[in-house]
């Protein structure tokens, strides 16, 4: 019997109507449609300093890194749905990941939540580019991280009017690209396996 993988899904932006969260509604619907079990979490939950060696060798790493890695290493797989600042990462999901980069233990075991781990990447932008200066970031960022990041990804161009009332796109390519990424990501996590269990 196939192992039912688990998908933990969230979005770069916790902003009220993000088109990210938009996007990571569609990617957390298609997943589980697929058979995956489907966690979705908001980063709002998991608030962080801003990233400081001092700080973390005055305090260790924070409580809420470790939390975010302890859900991370109990899934199989990560999407991420991100919109672009700047051309680049929003800082809260920049921040989220170089604190969890830096866990190493987790009591008195080694504990590294982000190596070998599978990952999906959604962005979106208001504009023509859908945010693939931004993703094209993020992948680079989550391959120096050792994470195994599959080659399809959805982006999302003119967000303002892409999403229909019943919170899918409107469009069947983009319908079509938020398919076969999902299908990747759940074969892949599936082969790729790591889960521990929290």
């Amino acid at each position: 019997m196939a192992v039912i993988p688990k998908i933990l899904v969230f979005a770069g932006s916790v902003r009220s109507g993000a088109f990210s969260g938009r996007t990571a509604d569609v990617a957390q619907k298609e997943l589980a449609m697929q058979g995956a079990e489907v966690t979705r979490i908001s980063l709002g939950d998991y608030p962080l300093p801003i990233m400081d060696e001092d700080l973390e060798t005055q305090k260790g790493i924070p409580e809420n890194a470790l939390k975010l890695g302890r859900l991370i290493a109990a899934h199989d797989g990560l999407l991420i749905a991100t919109p672009e600042y700047n051309g680049s990462l929003p800082p809260l999901l920049k921040n989220s990941i170089d604190w969890v980069s830096r866990i190493r233990r987790d009591g008195g075991r080694s504990f590294r939540p982000f190596p070998g781990k599978p990952a999906g990447l959604c962005s979106s932008s208001d504009g023509k580019f859908a945010g693939i200066r931004c993703i094209n970031h993020l992948r680079a960022v989550l391959v120096r991280c050792q994470m195994e990041v599959v080659t399809p990804e959805c982006s999302v161009s003119g967000a303002g009017e892409a999403f229909g009332d019943d919170g899918h796109f409107r469009d069947e390519r983009l319908r079509q690209s938020m398919e076969r990424l999902c299908r990747t990501l759940i074969e892949t996590s599936r082969m790729l396996s790591t889960r521990i269990e929290a």
